[in-house]
């Protein structure tokens, strides 16, 4: 399955994503969950994805540092919401990042109350890899906790990002190699190595995303695959598309399932 994130027709609404994804041929979405108030609604969510007839694979919860206020400021609260709404339009998996370090409370039972969600609700909470934060090339900050690396905690699911990949300067085929099937999520895109989250189009970074796409298919990959790239500069519609449909054509060209 390819899908597409809502994130990467930003600044243009999930509505915006739903139709791009319809027409670019994409099979299912993914729902961020952010400051655009469609995605915050899952009856908009649902009629969205009833009315393209494109399933919502996943919901990213609203745990970026913009959406710190997007359902609260509860962080088990927003996972339970995330849930909720998983539940309602069908998806299968939700998507969190660990948690930022001066959130120490959530941060202490993060592990196990992932675990206890995964056991109550019947979904997969893929922990997402995330970054040290970078002061300098070569000195990082650590910023999340327990760490910013799924694979070195004991999550039964985890999502691999490739832009964040970047940033920690990781190979993510290493990191797909020490979660074996535990990897059950994928933010396909690129990045440079720079100290930006970019989200390239892949294929146009430094992280052989096309290397990666083929180990995928080595080991029969069966989870989602979704595009989730940074399309805020192009300067029209038709720019936006084409970088769309550009990065569906690499995936599907690569990835052998």
């Amino acid at each position: 399955m390819v899908a597409l994130s809502t994130a990467s027709v930003y600044p243009e609404s999930s509505a915006h994503a739903f139709s791009y994804a319809k027409s670019l041929g994409y099979d299912a979405v993914e729902v961020m969950v952010g400051i655009d108030a469609l995605s915050q609604q899952t009856s908009a969510v649902k009629q969205l994805s009833d009315h393209h007839e494109l399933p919502v694979c996943a919901v990213h919860s609203p745990c970026l540092l913009f959406t710190q206020r997007v359902w609260g400021t509860d962080p088990w609260g927003k996972l339970e919401r995330s849930a909720e709404m998983a539940h309602s339009v069908g998806a299968d998996v939700v998507v969190v990042h660990p948690p930022f370090r001066w959130q120490r409370e959530y941060a202490a039972g993060f592990v196990d109350g992932i675990a206890a969600l995964e056991q109550s609700t019947g979904l997969a909470f893929a922990v997402e890899n995330m970054y040290p934060w970078r002061a300098s090339p070569r000195r990082g900050v650590e910023m999340y906790l327990p760490g910013w690396d799924p694979s070195e905690e004991s999550y039964a699911n985890a999502t691999v990002d490739l832009s964040h990949a970047a940033i920690a300067q990781a190979s993510p085929v290493e990191m797909a190699e020490r979660l074996g099937e535990r990897l059950r999520h994928v933010h396909l895109t690129d990045g440079s190595g720079s100290p930006k989250d970019e989200h390239l189009v892949p294929g146009r970074g430094a992280m052989d995303a096309q290397g990666f796409l083929e180990y995928l298919s080595s080991v029969r990959f069966a989870g989602h695959i979704v595009l989730e790239i940074n399309t805020r500069k192009a300067a029209t519609r038709a720019e936006r598309e084409a970088d769309l449909r550009e990065s569906l054509d690499f995936a599907r060209h690569h990835f052998r399932a």
